[in-house]
């Protein structure tokens, strides 16, 4: 009996080898899968794989200056429907991040977003159509959007309609140089 151990054993020892290198062979899993890295969230967007946790991750690209892979995975985020991304699309284009400035295409993410019924797109676009900028200048327009936002609980549309719509109540002085430029 001692034999017969000794030589089953040995012959399982020397099968493990050949299973190992088994494709069917199975050891438990791969050992910390890249499910939740910032590159796994771009290749699922780019593949069209998205959702909230993917397109969530375009602002920590955007955030550590990883700027066109966050284009990335907005533009693929809008594409599905996911208004936030619009809004965020419509940021790096007023900025010139990962592509140069471009305040038409930031009016037109705006103007996206606000019409699938985004807050903060209808108030982007209502400011956005209030200063001119990156679209004509329509004032009734504008205060229509931001009115919009200003219900649905935005609360800088809502300041912007106690200073009577004067957009300069709501953008920071440093920013007045890029606004008064007419880009449409």
């Amino acid at each position: 009996m001692y034999k017969i151990t000794i030589s089953l054993c040995l012959l399982i020892c020397l099968c493990i080898p050949t299973w190992a290198n088994d494709d069917t062979f199975d050891p438990g899993g791969t050992l910390n899968p890249d499910e939740m890295s910032l590159n796994s969230a771009l290749q699922k967007a780019i593949q069209g794989d998205v959702g909230m946790v993917v397109c969530s991750q375009g602002y920590l690209m955007t955030k550590k200056g990883s700027h066109e892979e966050a284009r990335k995975i907005f533009e693929n985020c809008a594409k599905a429907g996911y208004t936030g991304t619009m809004t965020w699309m419509s940021y790096m284009e007023q900025n010139g991040f990962g592509a140069p400035e471009d305040a038409t295409a930031s009016a037109q993410w705006d103007e996206k977003a606000a019409a699938l019924g985004d807050p903060i797109g209808e108030f982007n676009y209502g400011l956005n159509l209030l200063r001119g900028y990156g679209i004509e200048k329509n004032e009734e327009l504008g205060r229509t959007f931001v009115d919009r936002a200003a219900e649905r609980g935005v609360k800088a549309a809502k300041q912007l309609q106690d200073s009577g719509y004067d957009y300069k109540s709501v953008t920071p002085d440093a920013d007045e140089w890029k606004f008064e430029k007419k880009l449409y």
